[in-house]
């Protein structure tokens, strides 16, 4: 391969375009970023930088050095239209074309909104550098009252970051339990709790059926409060959606690839042309008789690392075997799994107390083996558990 194009700029891409240089890739490397910011990375954006700690410099995945070490073209504020595999190219939004002989999907996504909220000032997604930017401004206007649609880890970061900055802060959430689905009721239930501790108003089982709206300022209509199902309304001066992500693929119609929910792969990250693969939020891989999608940090560098291996050897060969590590910060506690529990395994409280906000949890399957490991509040035990008990079996009762 000559020429190999990288579409997206978030740490997917960049992540992808370190790899490819790593296993030897000395040709044209490209990177199309839809942003005019040069890639940064995301998981600050509902913590340091939404608060204001950090600027958009200490955020950034790649400065002119890392540029020039990679030998990377990069295209900014360019938005793929079109990916062209019988030319062997691919055509952005203003009419240019790269000519390429291998592509890696990047493309993310984007977030889902509420529907009606267009157009309405003081409602916000918190995707991209330009959403934090915004939302920043909204939190910094006075007091507002704020309410968050979602209690998943976006949504609780974002909730502990505003009452860290002294605001009123109410999260919304479907679910009886938010995180039961991924985390089980009782590790979910200490997440949750925190919420409370730190005088975040939590609701669950509340369904969301529009928005209150007053006349703004220049004569459009700003948000007043979000209207629940039970026909009540919860004020609001500041909303802020964190309800999912929708996989940029539109770009991909006609190209053969399947999509479904995200680009479809193999268990090596290639799909159905064996000179593209598909890295990050947009790729959904295939493992047995099932597909997933990891919308995780980590999984973006170690999918990477497998597509671009395979990539170069141009078809599979590498297999992509995920950790599972997720982490989030919330309330001045660090959160972190790793491995692949469900919901129903068996849970454990191995180190500390679940009441002290510090601890560490392991699940067990039905066998007596490790599927998983949790920690609130400590790296280094979580480091010593993850390393000694991930897929071991439990001692006998």
């Amino acid at each position: 391969m000559k020429t190999i194009t990288v579409v997206g700029g978030s740490v997917a891409g960049i992540r992808s375009a370190e790899a490819l240089r790593r296993a030897g890739f000395g040709g044209r490397l490209v990177l199309v970023g839809d942003e005019a910011h040069r890639p940064y990375d995301r998981p600050p954006l509902s913590k340091a930088f939404l608060a204001g700690s950090v600027d958009e410099d200490a955020i950034g995945l790649v400065d002119d050095d890392d540029e020039a070490e990679l030998a990377l073209e990069l295209r900014l504020g360019a938005t793929a239209s079109r990916l062209d595999p019988a030319g062997r190219r691919v055509v952005l939004a203003d009419g240019t074309e790269i000519a390429t002989d291998g592509v890696v999907v990047a493309t993310g996504g984007r977030a889902r909104r509420l529907p009606g909220t267009e157009g309405v000032e003081g409602v916000h997604t918190l995707r991209t550098l330009d959403d934090a930017v915004a939302l920043r401004r909204d939190l910094r206007d006075g007091s507002p009252r704020v309410v968050i649609v979602g209690g998943g880890f976006i949504g609780a970061e974002v909730a502990s970051t505003c009452r860290a900055m002294g605001l009123t802060v109410t999260v919304l959430d479907g679910l009886p339990l938010p995180l039961a689905p991924v985390l089980g009721p009782r590790i979910a239930r200490s997440c949750v709790d925190l919420h409370a501790v730190h005088g975040t108003e939590l609701r669950p089982g509340t369904s969301v059926s529009g928005l209150a709206t007053v006349p703004s300022r220049d004569g459009g209509r700003r948000v007043a409060g979000v209207e629940l199902g039970d026909g009540t309304t919860v004020a609001a001066d500041v909303v802020i959606v964190g309800i999912g992500i929708v996989p940029n693929t539109g770009w991909l119609d006609g190209s053969g690839l399947t999509v479904d929910n995200g680009v479809r792969t193999d268990a090596g990250m290639v799909t159905d042309l064996p000179n593209v693969v598909a890295v990050g939020d947009v790729a959904r891989w295939s493992r047995g008789a099932g597909a997933r999608r990891h919308e995780h940090w980590t999984s973006a560098g170690e999918q990477a690392e497998v597509a671009a291996a395979n990539l170069l050897a141009g078809g599979p060969g590498a297999t992509f075997r995920p950790s599972g590590y997720v982490w989030s910060e919330q309330y001045g506690r660090m959160l972190q799994l790793a491995g692949h529990p469900s919901a129903h395994d068996r849970v454990e409280i191995v180190d500390g107390e679940v009441g002290d906000g510090r601890f560490v949890a392991r699940y067990l399957d039905g066998e007596g083996t490790t599927t998983g490991v949790f920690a609130m509040g400590d790296p280094r035990a979580f480091g010593r558990f993850r390393r000694s008990e991930l897929r071991r079996p439990a001692a006998a009762a």
